[in-house]
């Protein structure tokens, strides 16, 4: 059994968005360039949203992988890796999301 992991869905989204495949979602939502592509993960954001307080576990499921996906887009296409995602939430590990927020500027959320 392989384990599918965001890496891969880094991957996979890359190699689409360089294609010029007609049939392509993830190039035809590259070809939007990133201001379309953070509005579809604000769209997707909404939608896990409503299933996460109002719909079943499955539904949560697909739209949590939808999520995911329009993410891995919107960094893709912003030129921001999934590591450095990942360094960054390691960094926030090191210490408690209490001691991380009192350092932030007043005001900041």
């Amino acid at each position: 059994m392989t384990t599918f992991d965001l890496n891969d869905l880094e991957r996979i989204v890359a190699q689409r968005a360089a294609s010029a495949d007609p049939s392509s979602y993830t190039a035809r939502l590259a070809a939007g360039g990133p201001a379309k592509a953070a509005k579809k993960l604000g769209e997707e954001a909404v939608e896990t949203v409503i299933a996460a307080v109002s719909e079943t576990p499955e539904k949560l499921t697909s739209e949590a992988a939808d999520l995911l996906y329009h993410l891995l887009v919107t960094l893709h296409l912003s030129n921001v890796p999934l590591s450095a995602v990942m360094e960054e939430l390691e960094r926030r590990t090191a210490e408690t999301g209490l001691q991380e927020k009192a350092r932030r500027p007043q005001g900041q959320a």
